[in-house]
């Protein structure tokens, strides 16, 4: 491993969330938004993720997701962990993010890793659907579609249409993709962690325009109530039950497209269920590489990503973004 992939990794780790203390009790898919209990967020990272190349190994990325998950839902076993989330019988979500084409999206072996053990809790093949934007933007990411039968289903929304009644919250008023609201019982956010122009950074929240028909008009003021008001859409609250978020590249700065220039990499996963406090952590990791790196901060940019507190006010409580009520583990 090259000395420069070493110190990419542990500066990303250095992250300015205070409170970080020792699990404590409660349901592991509940959304933090009682004060009696904290919000888990989970970084797993592997040094050796990639060995002496620049592709992942899949059976380092394996381990990798099954520490993460065994953290986020405290058992010793991975297949344990995932028969909390998901049951034989239902259809399961991966909501990836592929705008950015290969060099910047949803990792494909990240993919597999989940798809992998799925099928060992029990989820059939054909239950599994990749779904995202377009079906172009799937397979330039590396994903191959598929709706054939005894296979995981890959398509985008694009092919498999929106509803024609949109649903309501705030200033959102969207058309949400079938596959979500028709085809998924259980959704699994896998987004990408990267700068990004309007909202100043993403992660677990903002990937959710990825679900709707009319995005572009939700980006003005930094994306600010947009975000939280798409989050809080009936058919994304009741389904959207999980996030592993994917940093095994990211990106500090210009966003969302491919800069390589930008780019990094952490070769880690950051999970949880509180989408909030997720996007608060991933917020943090992003200033301090971007400071690192000479950048101003996206308050300094004007891009600030406001969208994050708007979404643990009493309005929306989809999580919290205070640091005392989230519990940071690494592993």
């Amino acid at each position: 491993m090259s000395e420069q992939k070493g110190s990419s990794r542990r500066e990303f780790l250095k992250v300015g969330v205070a409170g970080a203390v020792a699990l404590g009790a409660g349901d592991a898919l509940a959304f933090a938004a009682s004060s009696a209990s904290k919000s888990r967020v989970v970084i797993a990272k592997d040094a050796m993720l990639r060995g002496a190349s620049s592709t992942i190994d899949p059976a380092r990325m394996s381990a990798l997701l099954d520490r993460a998950m065994q953290s986020s839902f405290g058992t010793q076993n991975a297949l344990a962990a995932w028969k909390q989330l998901v049951h034989p019988g239902q259809v399961v979500g991966l909501k990836v993010n592929t705008i950015a084409g290969r060099g910047l999206s949803t990792n494909v072996t990240v993919v597999q890793a989940v798809i992998k053990r799925l099928q060992q809790t029990g989820i059939k093949p054909y239950d599994i659907v990749i779904f995202d934007r377009t079906s172009h933007e799937l397979e330039h990411a590396g994903f191959p579609l598929s709706t054939a039968a005894g296979k995981v289903r890959c398509i985008g929304n694009d092919a498999a249409g929106f509803e024609e009644t949109p649903e309501r919250f705030g200033t959102v008023s969207s058309c949400i993709s079938k596959t979500l609201t028709r085809t998924c019982d259980v959704v699994i956010n896998i987004p990408l962690l990267k700068d990004h122009g309007s909202s100043g950074m993403t992660l677990s929240m903002k990937n959710m325009y990825g679900v709707i028909d009319n995005p572009y008009e939700y980006h003005s003021g930094n994306c600010n109530p947009g975000v939280a008001d798409v989050n809080m859409l009936p058919s994304i609250r009741k389904k959207v039950r999980f996030t592993i978020g994917d940093a095994t590249t990211a990106c500090y700065h210009g966003g969302p497209g491919y800069k390589p220039e930008y780019v990094w990499r952490p070769d880690s996963l950051i999970v949880g269920s509180d989408p909030v406090a997720l996007d608060f952590t991933a917020w943090q990791i992003i200033e301090r590489r971007r400071t690192e790196k000479g950048l101003k901060t996206l308050e300094a940019e004007g891009r600030l990503p406001r969208y994050i507190a708007t979404a643990a006010d009493a309005h929306h409580q989809l999580g919290t973004n205070d640091p005392k009520q989230i519990t940071l583990v690494e592993v």
